[in-house]
């Protein structure tokens, strides 16, 4: 597909042959087609919705879905009225009118009942959108350069073609980069390494391309002649351009449904109903129809935009209790994909019919433009056809129409009133099956405090959608944070029968198995979340720590390592904060180097006892330092290399000194002592570090005091009455004198 092939599209052919002389290139005014037509108050409407502040989020929300109503809704019915006013259009265009109609309508059906597939197709209508604007903003240009007389070459053609071509390129890029938050949406994850240089390219060549091809007119014409396809190209900037400069340079980041669903889709459905309105009234005249008025013409794309958008999603939710906002986005991509689909069949300046009407700026059409139909109509057909366009049911049926679309922006305002618990409610109680508005109950009775009523509110969001991951996840978190471990344990199991490749499930479905006494089935869930995505911190650190438990020092080590790895090569998350704290690295990298050592792997132990030492030095952690200290200076005591052993030990045991830790610089002295009396040092300095072990644990309960205990009572049996003199006083002294303890060599 090419842009060319997008609304109001321009011709292939070489030069262009201006078109026929009149008094003024122009639509309507000059004012209102530089305004709404060539899209010159897009800077203005676009900075307000990107400065919004989160403080006006509702309002701003309300004003889009009015404008939503009065633009976006009218707009798409204005190609429905184009394609299936006259039985001749429906023919000439049959093969979309009736059987791409159809297929969508089988798509939207297959999308109800199949909800896994919908991300797919939201994510073509959020991806096609800026090429569907982009279409139409260069059959625009091309449309005006052929009303002011300009005579475009091919490569001018071609050139501004191109740059049309790299600004949706750049934009899409932009999509594409890193990986999707929203679950509807499906992204490629593309690095941005990668894309930036690719989207300052694509921005490059827009502007080479774009001046390339006003190069030569502008000399010949003159900028005040081109000033629409000139606004025009700078339009094309600012919807496409300049926001992905923005986001390269950090200042702004929009989503993609904000961006393609939302100000910008405002401002290409006023482009389109001013376009379509001129060319609807030109076809009428053309055709002898003196009754036809704007304002009749926009009612009826009032009227028909809400029954193509509004009925639907509220209909298929009463009757089969569907989500209703599941199935309000099924019909938004399915309308928006059959719009683009038909448009670029309907709008094209290759078309006679289309340029006449477009480009030709005679004030007599010819009569010739009349679409008469292409076969007699039978009676049966005439009769509905009286019914339907009889004055009593049109009005009727536009009614209805219009107090429909009335409650449904009564129900949208009360749904979007975050944190308004009683619009809430009401909102649910005009429509019970609405997962979006149980998640936003839910969130105000959290912010009351009222746990039970949250969880109960995400359980009947769950009811509504099982399909959203996101609503069962929030679900399980309700209720961990309300204690209800057993109860989110059985979610998550019911959870992954639905979604069994979820690793977010997988290893908090592990975290609740372990707490409620299922090791094994802890386990198996963390090998499961880590073999489908082996970039996954949490799992390893609950891997390496099960794995230990178990006394398997060799698996233990592995998911130590493979945490530190991960941990080393993401050091920051994405908003430049620490995903780990220092502690938890120093522990794991600690960790490790205790199951190298027990495998025997006495090399790489001292090498990462040697790093966690430097990291803790580094950051002033002087606990975790010690306790590093004390490993190394266990194994290097195990590997004969006393000398450096007493080094560790005695630097630990100044650090302990300092950190305010009584119960681990009593073990750490025990060690030692342990350590002095496999070197034969003097009894009273390994008495000396017993003692002073025991005082520091001051008469806790435990077995580590009772094993310190047993050692102390076996070197005082043997030191016999000179024991009562280290108690008595020489404590201090001694405990100097054993830690400037040097083993003798041997």
């Amino acid at each position: 597909m090419t842009v060319a092939a997008e609304p109001i599209a321009a011709p292939q052919s070489a030069p262009t042959a201006p078109a026929a002389t009149a008094s003024s290139p122009w639509i309507y005014r000059p004012w209102l087609d530089l305004l709404v037509g060539c899209g010159a108050w897009s800077a203005p409407l676009l900075a307000i919705a990107l400065l919004m502040t989160p403080a006006h989020s509702h309002a701003w929300a309300m004003t889009f879905y009015l404008l939503a109503i009065v633009f976006n809704y009218p707009h798409f019915m204005a190609t429905i009225y184009r394609a299936y006013h006259t039985r001749a259009d429906f023919e000439k265009y049959k093969f979309v009118t009736l059987h791409v109609t159809l297929l969508l309508v089988l798509t939207g059906i297959v999308m109800h009942t199949s909800p896994r597939f919908f991300p797919w197709l939201f994510t073509l209508y959020i991806c096609w959108s800026p090429w569907h604007y982009s279409g139409q903003n260069y059959g625009l240009l091309m449309m005006f350069a052929r009303r002011s007389g300009a005579e475009i070459t091919a490569g001018e053609r071609r050139w501004l073609r191109g740059a049309f071509v790299a600004s949706y390129l750049m934009l899409l890029a932009s999509f594409e980069t890193g990986g999707s938050t929203d679950p509807l949406i499906l992204s490629a994850g593309l690095p941005p390494k990668f894309t930036f240089p690719l989207r300052l390219a694509f921005g490059v060549a827009f502007v080479v391309f774009t001046f390339l091809g006003f190069r030569r007119l502008i000399r010949a014409m003159g900028a005040r002649a081109l000033a629409a396809p000139l606004t025009l190209a700078f339009t094309q900037f600012l919807w496409f351009v300049l926001p992905t400069l923005l986001e390269l340079n950090s200042v702004s980041q929009v989503p993609q449904t904000r961006y393609s669903s939302g100000i910008l889709a405002v401002l290409h459905s006023a482009q389109y109903i001013w376009i379509t309105s001129y060319y609807q009234r030109r076809e009428a005249r053309a055709a002898g129809l003196k009754s036809w008025h704007i304002a009749t013409y926009f009612a009826t794309l009032l009227a028909g935009g809400i029954a193509l958008f509004i009925p639907g999603p509220w209909l298929v939710s009463y009757l089969f209790h569907y989500d209703f906002t599941t199935s309000f986005l099924i019909f938004v991509s399915l309308v928006n994909i059959h719009h683009f689909i038909l448009d670029a069949k309907l709008w094209k300046l290759r078309d006679n019919r289309v340029a006449s009407l477009l480009v030709d700026q005679s004030s007599k059409p010819s009569a010739r433009l009349a679409d008469p139909s292409s076969r007699p109509s039978s009676s049966a057909r005439a009769f509905t056809m009286r019914v339907l366009t009889a004055p009593g049911i049109r009005v009727s049926l536009a009614t209805l129409l219009f107090l429909w679309g009335g409650l449904d922006q009564f129900h949208f305002a009360l749904r979007t009133d975050e944190g308004n618990l009683p619009a809430l409610q009401r909102a649910a109680r005009l429509n019970p099956y609405d997962s979006f508005v149980e998640e936003r109950i839910a969130r105000a009775e959290t912010q009351r405090g009222q746990h039970d009523q949250a969880v109960a509110a995400l359980a009947r969001a769950v009811a509504i959608n099982p399909s959203s991951i996101t609503l069962q996840q929030a679900a399980a978190r309700a209720l961990i944070a309300d204690g209800r471990f057993a109860e989110a344990y059985a979610h998550y199991q019911k959870m992954l029968e639905r979604f069994p490749r979820d690793t977010d499930a997988l290893t908090n479905y592990g975290l609740l198995a372990a707490r409620l006494g299922h090791p094994e089935e802890a386990m198996d869930s963390w090998q499961k979340s880590v073999e489908i995505n082996p970039n996954q911190p949490n799992a390893h650190l609950y891997l390496a720590e099960a794995f230990d438990q178990r006394g398997e020092p060799a698996a233990a080590a592995r998911h130590w390592n493979l945490f530190l790895q991960f941990a080393s090569a993401n050091p920051q998350s994405a908003v430049d904060t620490p995903i780990f704290t220092q502690q938890q690295l120093l522990g794991a990298t600690v960790q490790l180097a205790d199951d190298l050592s027990r495998i025997n792997n006495s090399a790489a132990a001292l090498t990462q006892y040697d790093t966690a030492i430097a990291r803790a030095q580094k950051s002033g952690d002087a606990k975790l330092e010690s306790l590093a200290l004390v490993h190394r200076a266990d194994l290097q005591a195990r590997n004969g290399d006393a000398a450096a052993a007493a080094q560790s030990y005695q630097r630990g045991l100044a650090l302990d000194s300092k950190s305010g830790d009584a119960s681990a610089e009593a073990l750490d002295w025990f060690n030692y002592g342990q350590f002095l009396r496999s070197q034969n040092a003097p009894d009273e300095l390994i008495y000396a570090s017993f003692l002073h072990a025991e005082n520091l644990l001051n008469g806790a309960a435990g077995s580590e005091l009772a094993t310190i205990q047993t050692a102390r009572r076996q070197v005082e049996s043997k030191m016999g009455a000179k024991a009562a003199a280290v108690a008595q006083g020489n404590l201090p002294s001694l405990l100097a004198r054993a830690t400037n303890f040097a083993p003798s060599p041997h």
